[in-house]
């Protein structure tokens, strides 16, 4: 699978390029996130805006499978009825994303991250995850970052199943980092040994994406 969709760019897929090299919504503010809640430059939301590449995959229950691979010691493939099977859990978190929106207190149910890693051992000389989505989507971020503890692979927000719109069935969310991190309709987790960019990050956006510090874009 490749890291972009063979269908043509969206518009805001092509107006995002423009604002990474145009560097907009940067306000130059470092907020601290121990007295603020809402890192700089977002605005609160009440609604969960939909943003995605100009395709959203149908996958069904029968279809689906995740697979967890690289550098771990016991390599996973699961189905749906395998991932349910697992311990399920719920979080409390806000999300931040980079086109400027922020929304609080989303409740999701899923499976831990940390569980998750719990059951495929990551070996000594994995440091960094590797997203793959059902539509292509690519995303990179630290191994430290993906299991820490509120990050869940979410099946539900709000008390009901994920929709597809939202990336369900099933979608990873870590939400101490923007959330162009947090991939919908998440197909293959992969532990590598050294960073790699994913679909955005060679696109003009921040390989690692705090909020708190405005990593919205590139600095190379």
């Amino acid at each position: 699978m490749t890291d972009r969709p063979s269908t043509p760019d969206s518009k805001l897929t092509l107006s995002k390029r423009k604002w990474a090299a145009e560097g907009k919504f940067l306000t130059g503010r470092i907020s601290r996130p121990e007295t603020e809640r809402l890192p700089p430059g977002q605005h609160l939301v009440k609604n969960w805006p939909v943003l995605d590449l100009g395709q959203q995959p149908q996958i069904s229950e029968d279809s689906w499978k995740l697979e967890v691979r690289g550098l771990v010691e016991t390599p996973l493939a699961l189905t749906w009825s395998a991932f349910q099977a697992l311990e399920q859990c719920s979080r409390l978190s806000d999300i931040h994303c980079v086109t400027t929106w922020s929304r609080y207190d989303n409740r999701w149910e899923g499976v831990s991250t940390r569980d998750l890693l719990d059951m495929v051992m990551p070996k000594s000389e994995a440091n960094y995850v590797m997203l793959t989505s059902y539509d292509g989507y690519t995303t990179n971020l630290p191994l430290s970052d993906f299991a820490v503890e509120d990050a869940i692979l979410a099946t539900a927000w709000e008390g009901q199943p994920l929709t597809r719109d939202h990336g369900g069935p099933m979608r990873l969310v870590v939400p101490h980092l923007y959330f162009w991190k947090s991939a919908k309709w998440l197909n293959r987790i992969e532990l590598i040994s050294a960073d790699k960019a994913g679909f955005w990050e060679k696109n003009g956006y921040h390989m690692y994406g705090d909020p708190w510090r405005e990593q919205r874009y590139s600095d190379d």
